[in-house]
C-alpha cells in the first residue's frame, strides 16, 4: 500500500517569522529608542516583565512597546523621577521640592499609576527621604527608596516601605559620596543595583541585605531595571536646545571588572 502525504503536511512544520506572532505574544526586550521627544531628560525606566516599557522623562510618563512605539503618554508634576512596575501597577519616585538640600526642603511623594491605562491611582507620602525622593526598586513587596543628597556626606540613604508604603527602616549604604545622591534602582540576581550621576558616572551594588558590595564607573543614572535572569536594561537619553530630550534602552550583563557592561547586539529595526 502506497502511503500519500497531504500537501500541506510541509506547512507544519514552517517556520515562522516573528511578526506573524500573535499580537498579544510577549516580546524580548532589546535596545531600542522611544519614541518621541520630550521637553526635559530621562529620569529612568521600568517593564511589565511582558512586551511594555515605562519612561519617566521628568515631566511626561510614556508608556511604549518592547520597539519604543509610544502606546500612551501623559503630561506629570515636576519632577516625576526613576520608577518601577510591581503587581499590575508603575510606581515614580517623586519630588515638589528642592532636591540635594539639607532637610526640611523636600517634599517627597511615590506616585502609583494603572499599568494599563497611566490613570493615577493613588499617592504615597515619603517624608522620611528628607533630601528628595528621585529613584526607586521594589522586590517582592519590599520597596526601596533613594534620592538626593547634599555636598559633604560621605554615604547615602536607602528607605525602606512596605507594600502599604509604611516606613520600615532607613538603610546607611558605606558607598562614600554620590553626587547628587542615587538616581536609580533596580533589584536583580540576588542584588541591588543603582546608578549615580558623576564624572564618570557611578554604578553601585548591595546585597539582599542593601550592604555596599562594589562600586564602578559606569553609566545607568538615568535608568536600570532587570529582565530575566542575568540580564538587564540600562538606559542613556540626551538633549537638545532646539527639540528636547531622547532615551534608549539597551541590554547589560554583570560583569565582575566593569560592574555591568552593555551587550547592543540585538535591537529594534
Amino acid at each position: 500500500m502506497s502511503l500519500r502525504i497531504p500537501l500541506l503536511l510541509p506547512l507544519l512544520f514552517a517556520v515562522v517569522p516573528p511578526d506573524a506572532l500573535p499580537a498579544d505574544e510577549p516580546q524580548p526586550f532589546r535596545a531600542t529608542v522611544c519614541e518621541g521627544r520630550y521637553p526635559h531628560h530621562l529620569q529612568g525606566i521600568c517593564t511589565d516583565q511582558q512586551q511594555s516599557l515605562y519612561w519617566s522623562f521628568t515631566t511626561v510618563l510614556v508608556k511604549t512597546d518592547s520597539d519604543g512605539k509610544v502606546q500612551k503618554q501623559i503630561d506629570v508634576a515636576n519632577h516625576h523621577g526613576d520608577l518601577c512596575y510591581h503587581d499590575g501597577k508603575v510606581y515614580v519616585a517623586v519630588n515638589l521640592g528642592q532636591f540635594n538640600r539639607p532637610a526640611g526642603q523636600a517634599d517627597s511623594w511615590v506616585y502609583v499609576y494603572d499599568a494599563k491605562t497611566l490613570e493615577e491611582l493613588a499617592r504615597h507620602e515619603v517624608p522620611e527621604v528628607v533630601h528628595g525622593a528621585g529613584g526607586m526598586a521594589c522586590h517582592e513587596g519590599r520597596f526601596i527608596v533613594v534620592g538626593g543628597l547634599p555636598p559633604g556626606y560621605e554615604e547615602n540613604y536607602l528607605y525602606e516601605y512596605d507594600a502599604d508604603f509604611n516606613f520600615q527602616k532607613r538603610h546607611v549604604f558605606e558607598s562614600g559620596y554620590t553626587l547628587m545622591g542615587i538616581q536609580t534602582a533596580a533589584y536583580a540576581d540576588g542584588a541591588w543595583w543603582f546608578g549615580c550621576y558623576g564624572n564618570p558616572p557611578t554604578l553601585l551594588k548591595a546585597n539582599e541585605k542593601l550592604e555596599f558590595t562594589g562600586k564602578w564607573n559606569f553609566n545607568c543614572s538615568l535608568g536600570i531595571v532587570a529582565l530575566e535572569p542575568g540580564r538587564l536594561l540600562v538606559a542613556s537619553g540626551h538633549c537638545r536646545k532646539e527639540d528636547g530630550c531622547d532615551g534608549r534602552v539597551e541590554p547589560a550583563v554583570a560583569d565582575e571588572k566593569q560592574g555591568l557592561r552593555r551587550v547592543s547586539i540585538d535591537s529594534a529595526p
